[in-house]
């Protein structure tokens, strides 16, 4: 039973995953954030352009330099930024995190200090304010 809890604060990469498995499988553990796929980095405190998302249907293969295999953590106390950093330095993979805010999606650049589990929560509160907005 332990083992089960331990795999699910983990995301495997490896080249033949798409990137919309990998955005599926951080949606399960975080259901208020998304993360976005990218041709190129950011720099730390800015956000990413737009213009620049990748291809969900795209294999992890085809869209970096680099083979390393591995696993990513998901624990919800890792800052927003260190997460992105995680996945460019380890694996080669530029991703973004989003937050829905009051319908739309927004890049956390500007609080990429607060952690996983701080966002996801403010996702769901903000997310539970258009619910209720929407009936």
């Amino acid at each position: 039973m332990h083992g089960l809890i331990l795999q699910k604060k983990k995301m495997k990469i490896n080249n033949s995953k798409q990137l919309k498995d990998l955005q599926k499988e951080f949606n399960q553990v975080f259901p208020y954030l998304k993360i976005e796929f990218f041709r190129k980095p950011h720099d730390e405190g800015n956000g990413s352009n737009e213009a620049d998302i990748l291809d969900i249907e795209l294999t992890v293969e085809e869209v970096r330099d680099n083979n390393t295999e591995g696993f990513i953590p998901t624990d919800g106390a890792i800052p927003v930024g260190v997460f992105e950093k995680l996945f460019q330095d380890n694996f080669g993979l530029n991703v973004q995190v989003y937050r829905k805010s009051h319908g739309n999606w927004l890049q956390t650049w500007v609080t990429d200090v607060w952690t996983l589990e701080e966002q996801n929560n403010r996702g769901k509160i903000l997310g539970n304010k258009d619910n209720l907005l929407a009936k």
